[in-house]
């Protein structure tokens, strides 16, 4: 009997999820829309830094998130019209505008308004499809910031981009150069799984 396809199976729901996200109007991020509801989205680089060249035609997400509704931790009642994504952009355009070696203009994001019970799912379809680069190796960009009391340790993100207004502890165990390498071994590995598949 011939394999038939499900629609419905993990792999082309997520298939799909992709494929409709990547639809979605492409826009600056610099002027992020007043888009209403919570859901998806997708930060796109297209600047001069040597480290995202290999991304920096448009093709790949340098990074892909999620904003949930007012709620969602506490199992609380979900408000659909709170501007979940519009406010969780907002805040990663201001610490793209805070990093000293990064310009907004080099960036661009679609974004996908989602029923909340998908939001996790979503995220995970468009992760594991592109592997973006802030959320596989430069950890530390979607972080929120921390109490004005509490030092953390200065995550991947911020040792390649400083400038954020954050207390990080006095112990520093990276530097600029090494996570300038991180990236660029992570670029190597991926072509290194490309060319063995």
């Amino acid at each position: 009997m011939a394999q038939l396809w499900d629609p419905l199976t993990y792999d082309n729901l997520m298939a799909g999820t992709v494929a409709h996200f990547e639809q979605q109007e492409r826009r600056p991020f610099g002027d992020i829309a007043a888009i209403e509801g919570p859901g998806i989205y997708a930060l796109y680089y297209e600047g001069p830094m040597p480290e995202y060249q290999p991304i920096a035609d448009g093709s790949c997400p340098i990074y892909v998130g999620k904003a949930v509704p007012k709620g969602s931790r506490t199992g609380g009642t979900h408000d659909l019209s709170y501007p979940a994504l519009h406010l969780r952009m907002r805040e990663h355009a201001r610490s793209v505008e805070q990093a000293v070696n990064l310009d907004i203009q080099d960036f661009w994001y679609r974004a996908l308004p989602i029923v909340p019970v998908w939001i996790a799912f979503a995220e995970q379809a468009l992760i594991r499809k592109y592997q973006p680069v802030w959320n596989s190796c430069v950890d530390g960009f979607g972080n929120h910031p921390q109490g004005s009391r509490r030092a953390t340790i200065r995550s991947w993100w911020d040792t390649l981009h400083p400038g954020r207004p954050r207390k990080f502890s006095a112990t520093q165990d990276k530097t600029a150069a090494q996570a300038s390498q991180r990236v660029k071994d992570f670029w190597t590995s991926r072509q290194d799984e490309s060319n063995s598949s």
